[in-house]
């Protein structure tokens, strides 16, 4: 079972050996994702040119627990707006957190404005 809830810029840490991959290579085979960030990392992928079918075989290999986005998450992650509004949080962070609070994890992240948000939710940044 996984403590971690991964950001798309983690996965992309990974994925691309950047400050941090490290921290993300000890749990990503067990953590959980939303299908929101994982459309971010499938976009980035697509904007890299990478083909559709390495894709599937990127997300294969990463073997996290993709976790669906209904509507009691789009609720979760509207609400974040007000508390995240100063730091400019996109909907991709804020489903993110909001899946990590839901769950009960640590949100992992690349990003630094995550830093001094005043939630009840755990935010691990990794660089």
């Amino acid at each position: 079972m996984s403590n971690y809830v991964l950001d798309a810029s983690a996965i992309l840490a990974f994925l691309n050996e950047e400050p941090g991959a490290e921290q993300v290579a000890k749990v990503i085979n067990n953590a959980v994702v939303s299908a929101v960030n994982m459309s971010e990392v499938i976009t980035k992928l697509i904007d890299a040119g990478m083909p559709e079918e390495e894709i599937t075989l990127v997300l294969d290999y990463l073997s996290c627990d993709i976790r669906a986005y209904d509507i009691d998450d789009a609720w979760d992650t509207a609400k974040l707006r007000t508390l995240t509004r100063q730091k400019g949080l996109s909907l991709g962070d804020r489903a993110c957190i909001g899946l990590a609070g839901k769950l009960g994890m640590i949100a992992i992240t690349t990003d630094k404005s995550w830093k001094d948000l005043q939630l009840d939710v755990t935010i691990e940044l990794i660089r």
